[in-house]
């Protein structure tokens, strides 16, 4: 396992410093991006709390003062790292908000009704300075930077597009799909935000784990087909008898390893609650990951 931060030079002065947090949900790590100007630079996603990716960005920036501190969203593995590089150079913090901001009438709901996340950790105690809107357009150190609300992965995860080229944060990866995963993930937000991102053309998206991915289009294809394929598995098991989404993550995801079956769980949960709200399926009790649903 790596100790320290991976450095890649990417296109236009992007860094990218991948963290030494590899894992099944963070693949190979967390991606850290460092965006250089003349008169000042901008950080996308700090990551997570490791002293050597603090000192790897450190190093980078060397003389180069951070203008901005831009947040995709408020998991642990993007934010954790976020207060000390703010101590250590002043920079203000940008994100939608904190890490339950932009859920659904429903999923706020479900939420105070005692759902708790699944998968991957909330930073619950993340606030930013500034709150970021849909449709913003930033102009840091001369960089031109327009923000996009993209929910789905959380209510409140933001897309940034620089020129031609999209930080995707989680929303959109090439190593694999999202993890959806309510009360922080919504389905149906995740489905529409997949859609807005494919009515624009964008020559990379740079994710918030694994590599970059040059073929944006079919990607964005892929994962809206991979999505509609698992929607469709799920309504043809409910069909055939009542289930959860529990059990359906034993009998859809039958290569994936065992310890990863509860975040299959959470996804399945996810589609389940989409065709609930669709009048597809139906069921009687609160939602959760054991309740049985029927068809309609």
């Amino acid at each position: 396992m790596r100790t320290d931060s991976e450095i890649t030079e990417l296109v236009g002065g992007i860094l990218r410093l991948r963290a030494a947090n590899p894992g099944p949900m963070t693949g190979t790590g967390t991606n850290t991006y460092l965006l250089m100007a003349a008169t000042g630079a901008v950080v996308i996603d700090p990551g997570p709390d490791l002293v050597a990716h603090l000192d790897a960005i450190i190093t980078h920036l060397g003389k180069t003062p951070l203008r901005a501190i831009l947040i995709t969203h408020a998991h642990l593995d993007h934010t954790a790292l976020t207060p000390a590089l703010v101590a250590a150079t002043g920079a203000r913090v940008l994100a939608f908000g904190g890490a339950t901001a932009g859920r659904s009438a429903q999923m706020k709901a479900m939420a105070d009704q005692g759902m708790a996340g699944g998968g991957e950790g909330a930073d619950a105690g993340f606030a930013p300075d500034d709150l970021l809107a849909d449709g913003q357009t930033l102009d840091v150190a001369g960089m031109v930077i327009s923000v996009i609300h993209t929910p789905g992965h959380m209510g409140g995860h933001l897309c940034f597009g620089y020129g031609d080229t999209l930080f995707s944060g989680d929303h959109v990866m090439g190593w694999s799909t999202s993890l959806i995963s309510p009360p922080d993930g919504d389905m149906a937000d995740y489905m529409a935000s997949l859609a807005r991102l494919s009515a624009d053309h964008w020559s990379r998206f740079l994710p918030g784990h694994g590599n970059a991915v040059s073929d944006t289009a079919a990607r964005l294809a892929a994962l809206i087909a991979h999505r509609r394929a698992r929607e469709a598995a799920i309504l043809a098991a409910v069909r055939a008898q009542p289930t959860s989404a529990t059990a359906l993550a034993a009998l859809i995801y039958t290569d994936t390893a065992p310890a990863l079956l509860p975040a299959a769980a959470r996804n399945i949960l996810a589609h389940l609650i989409d065709l609930h709200d669709r009048n597809l399926i139906s069921t009687q009790d609160p939602i959760t990951p054991t309740t049985a649903f029927t068809a309609i």
